[in-house]
């Protein structure tokens, strides 16, 4: 009984360690990829899309929402480069890890 406790507390232990950790590192040329609203998109030249995925889940309980949404947007800045884009915008919800976004690249001024 004493060692089914103690590999419980272990697998919680780990799992929240785990959860809390980021996973998607953002690459130095996308830290000016900016995350634009639809609104700012208007003003932008779309140049393609992109899918970012990631674990939603650890030991099947679910991530961080916070997180997940972080490494997803990071996901699609770091996409954006390959496009020579420098904005991103949410183009679905997040579901079980997933999100499409659009890569825009917008004047600066």
């Amino acid at each position: 009984m004493q060692l089914k406790f103690y590999l419980i507390t272990g697998i919680v232990g780990v799992t929240t360690l785990l959860s809390a950790c980021t996973w998607v590192k953002l690459s130095t040329e996308a830290e000016n990829v900016q995350i634009i609203t639809e609104q700012q998109a208007n003003n932008c030249k779309l140049l393609g899309h992109t899918t970012s995925i990631v674990k939603w889940t650890v030991a099947t309980i679910a991530r961080n929402e916070t997180k997940v949404k972080t490494e997803l947007e990071t996901l699609a800045r770091n996409s954006a480069i390959e496009l020579q884009g420098n904005a991103i915008k949410p183009a679905s919800e997040i579901k079980e890890g997933k999100q499409k976004f659009d890569i825009y690249h917008c004047d600066t001024k």
